[in-house]
């Protein structure tokens, strides 16, 4: 190589950090005076939200010029709404933070005309910890056993927010894998109007994440007016050793996979996330800024009060698994189309 050429080459590697360094630089700078919306879902009240308003009020300090935060509630089609939202309408500015549930992205790859958006382009941020689902029973519902619901001389009802959330696909799979009777009633708001259903009687029971339920919950649980039947997940959750596996429940391959699937669809269920097209620079910023955050004394001192777990996983690690929900086999696919996507 020519000494001409070793200049050039080291002038091109200096002109490049320096403009990743003007980027990562303006990126701070852009920041000071504005605000960041944060859009949730589902409505106030629910774990999703409350998750959104601890980040909220903590996530400004890591983030260079301080900027202020506001969160704002986009119910609606079981989060399709928001999510399509963010994914449309909203800037790609680095300004707008949309939270909306994970197992939306599998409806795309089941190809729901509903969801206007592709999970793969999202700028993923994190989510604050892991969802372990589970299914809650009423007092009144007469199921307190798995025993119990397989031998239910009667159709057994679940409120749910909608498809493409873990209220709605993760009891539609443990019916079809375990042939457990039960209807699955789409349509509530949130999780807290879900929930609410189930004390007052409207319904038999309610399926979503232990992190959740024992927080916005609690009262009910000690009370026993709402127990526990079933783990969805693959693992029990340390807190609840007690309670059984559905997945110990299937006697077919088929039936075994379609848990696994609930189980890796639906863990990661309240992606942190910004629309496409977002600069990198900002990108880059709000990842760390959600991890960090995260970390953070005071906001875990809230959590701990609040019993929200904390365990985050990170933006890119997000990223490759949705990415790998569009690599299912067609015919795993057509199954999970039959039960999942909603028919015209």
């Amino acid at each position: 190589m020519s000494k001409g050429r070793v200049l050039l080459s080291a002038a091109t590697v200096a002109l490049g950090f320096l403009h990743q360094m003007g980027a990562v630089a303006h990126g701070q700078d852009f920041y000071k005076g504005k605000t960041i919306h944060f859009i949730v879902a589902y409505s106030a009240g629910g774990s999703f939200d409350l998750y959104t308003r601890v980040i909220a009020r903590h996530i400004s300090k890591y983030i260079p010029g301080n900027p202020t935060t506001v969160v704002d509630n986009m119910t609606g089609a079981g989060g399709i709404i928001a999510a399509n939202h963010l994914y449309n309408r909203a800037k790609p500015d680095g300004l707008t933070v949309g939270a909306w549930a994970s197992p939306l992205v599998l409806q795309h790859v089941l190809g729901n005309e509903a969801i206007l958006f592709d999970g793969r382009k999202f700028g993923y941020l994190g989510v604050p910890s892991p969802y372990d689902t589970g299914c809650y029973f009423g007092r009144d519902s007469g199921i307190n056993t798995m025993e119990d619901w397989f031998a239910a001389k009667r159709t057994i009802k679940i409120s749910s927010i909608g498809p493409g959330t873990s209220t709605s696909d993760v009891p539609k799979l443990l019916k079809v894998a375990l042939r457990l009777p039960l209807e699955v009633i789409d349509g509530y708001k949130g999780g807290a109007e879900a929930r609410l259903a189930v004390v007052s009687g409207e319904v038999d029971a309610f399926c979503g994440s232990w992190q959740a339920t024992k927080t916005v919950w609690r009262s009910e649980l000690e009370a026993r007016k709402v127990h526990q039947v079933v783990q969805a997940s693959l693992k029990p959750h340390p807190e609840l050793k007690s309670i059984p596996l559905a997945i110990n429940y299937a006697k077919t391959e088929e039936a075994r996979l379609f848990l696994k699937i609930a189980d890796n669809a639906h863990g990661y269920q309240f992606p942190y996330s910004v629309p496409p097209g977002t600069p990198p620079d900002r990108l880059q910023i709000l990842q760390k800024a959600f991890m960090d955050v995260l970390k953070d004394s005071e906001l875990l001192a809230e959590a701990r009060k609040g019993d929200l777990e904390i365990d985050p996983i990170d933006g890119p690690t997000l990223a490759k698994i949705f990415a790998g929900l569009y690599e299912l086999d067609s015919g795993t696919t057509a199954k999970l189309k039959e039960i999942l996507v909603p028919k015209k």
